[in-house]
């Protein structure tokens, strides 16, 4: 055959190939996108508002956005958190071009302070029966109003046009949400949606997103028209990582790992042991800087509290009788109520509860084991040569005038300490030691020390 016409044919068949290889293709992807489901990216968000908390919410919408999902679901419960935080969550999800809805769930759940802007920040803003949403006025880290009333009354005017802008978007109520801001007022779920400040209560997630489907919102600032027939569930879960970071986040388990952190260096500097307390230590301190990091922290109570327990440790070091301790103890606790501030009015209420017991807790216990160090000084040796002086024992070869004796069990080398000849066997008490050498002297049938007699002719 031609080698030409032979080409020609193994092109042909090679082109007729590739153009079915190609339609296939095509026709494979169009009736894939014909069968693929609107796919409702689903999060559970609880605890504190931090930035381990913003971190994660940030990844799941990048996550939706880059899926091409339908819509981000966000099931809400947290008690409230830190304004920095919570500024930057109401931004990505303002930003998201995939409709967000939050919702205030399960029952009993409650979008406190930072949690009520999450939600007027969603597209859509709903909650489950039995919720309640609100309770937004700033507060210090410590529960109590901001200090001064300049800076309280500037920093509630600032959140309560935040709160209002957020509303003005979704065309929600900003009346009644600025006021839980800067009146603290809390509102159920009935009572939010009578008010115009939420838009759905529903108390199952199922009937929830069916009831959204074709619904008109706003995401990214344009209408979107949410298409949820034959939706499927993305469920999207924290890493252990991302868990272990929140939870270390949370205020009261950063203090009491900085507390007890500083302890454990502590006391690896005054007995050194093996480095074990002094590495665990500095792990705990670590950790308990890294969660307060995520909070607004003084230096002045960072300060006191070393300054409280390097006292209390002083106060065990040196034999006291207490009185540095209860100086630490002072020291502990005002450093411990002031640990944590609220420079940008941070709604995060630290439990005072955690802080004081921790407080009162380790200096009650560093006072009990100052007693006991103390009432162990004053006790005479229980072990080793220390511990036999006032023993009695069995000479075991003739002190002339050292040799061998037998007392508690154990073989001691002795030197009679009136220089006279003591015989085996004979009974003597202890009288002193130095190193592993016993002083003794001989007893007398009564069990009495013979005394050298004394020719004072």
């Amino acid at each position: 055959m031609n080698p030409k016409r032979v080409a020609a044919f193994s092109l042909l068949i090679f082109t007729v190939l590739l153009a079915c290889l190609v339609c296939s293709t095509r026709s494979f992807a169009e009736n894939s996108d014909m069968e693929v489901k609107p796919v409702v990216f689903y999060a559970e968000i609880e605890g504190i508002v931090g930035i381990s908390m913003e971190n994660y919410i940030s990844k799941v919408l990048n996550e939706a956005q880059i899926q091409k999902g339908e819509m981000v679901l966000f099931q809400l419960d947290t008690p409230g958190g830190l304004v920095s935080s919570m500024r930057g969550i109401t931004s990505a999800i303002l930003d998201s071009p995939v409709p967000v809805t939050v919702w205030v769930a399960p029952r009993g759940a409650r979008a406190a302070s930072a949690g009520a802007f999450i939600v007027q920040a969603a597209s859509v803003a709903a909650m489950s029966n039995g919720t309640n949403i609100g309770a937004a006025h700033p507060v210090q880290a410590s529960g109590g109003d901001v200090p001064a009333e300049q800076m309280d009354k500037k920093i509630t005017n600032d959140l309560a046009a935040q709160m209002r802008s957020l509303t003005e978007i979704h065309g929600r109520n900003g009346e009644v949400c600025s006021k839980m801001v800067t009146e603290s007022i809390s509102l159920t779920s009935a009572e939010a949606l009578s008010q115009d400040v939420i838009d759905v209560i529903e108390s199952d997630m199922d009937t929830l997103i069916v009831n959204l489907d074709k619904r008109t919102v706003i995401a990214g600032g344009k209408e979107v028209t949410l298409e949820l027939s034959d939706y499927g569930i993305q469920k999207m879960e924290m890493t252990t990582r991302e868990r272990i970071l929140h939870f270390i986040s949370s205020p009261s388990v950063a203090y009491i790992l900085l507390m007890i952190g500083i302890y454990a260096i502590l006391f690896e500097v005054l007995s050194p042991g093996g480095f074990v307390m002094g590495v665990a230590g500095a792990v705990m301190v670590l950790l308990g800087a890294y969660g307060l990091r995520m909070l607004p922290f003084n230096w002045a109570g960072i300060i006191l509290l070393v300054a409280g327990i390097s006292v209390m440790m002083l106060d065990l070091f040196v034999g006291g009788i207490g009185i540095l301790s209860l100086f630490g103890m002072a020291a502990l606790i005002v450093g411990s109520l002031i640990v944590f501030r609220a420079p940008g009015g941070e709604l995060l209420n630290v439990s005072m509860d955690v802080i004081l017991g921790v407080a009162v807790g380790v200096s009650l216990f560093f006072i009990l084991i100052l007693g006991v160090t103390v009432r162990s000084l004053k006790k005479s040796a229980q072990s080793g040569p220390e511990g036999l002086i006032g023993s009695d024992g069995r000479v075991m070869e003739d002190l002339d005038p050292s040799g061998l004796v037998s007392c508690h069990g154990e073989i001691w080398k002795a030197v009679s300490e009136s220089g006279d000849i003591v015989r085996k066997d004979s009974l003597v008490r202890v009288l002193r030691s130095d190193g592993l050498t016993l002083y003794v002297e001989p007893l007398d049938s009564t069990g009495e020390i013979k005394h050298k007699e004394v020719d004072v002719t």
